[in-house]
């Protein structure tokens, strides 16, 4: 089993691939692979709730870990209380620790 850290930072009102990249996500979950969608700068705009889902419903259901960056969510007045039960706040640390560890990361 890899370890896999997504990193999206488009907004997905603008750009109409942020779903395949969602879906990447849900598919090397579902291969037995720990997998974070860690959501950075416009990335963070489908975190809100009643915010275009870009397919981070379908990456939860199959496993993976949904991370948005608190500094990006502050940027954008984002609180935790307007955030979907499955995103969770992160400092942007959390890379740094899981490039260190090893884990494959790519970036959107």
């Amino acid at each position: 089993m890899a370890e896999y850290v997504l990193i999206e930072s488009r907004d997905p009102f603008e750009f109409a691939n942020v779903g395949s990249y969602c879906r990447l996500a849900a598919s090397l979950a579902k291969a037995g692979n720990k997998v974070t969608l860690f959501l950075v700068q416009n990335g963070v705009l489908q975190a809100r709730i009643g915010a275009k889902d870009g397919g981070m419903a379908e990456a939860a259901k199959s496993g993976v870990t949904i991370l948005a960056e608190e500094f990006s969510l502050r940027e954008r007045g984002i609180g935790r209380d307007a955030l979907v039960p499955e995103v969770k706040p992160m400092a942007l640390d959390f890379v740094v620790d899981r490039l260190e560890t090893g884990a494959k990361t790519m970036w959107h």
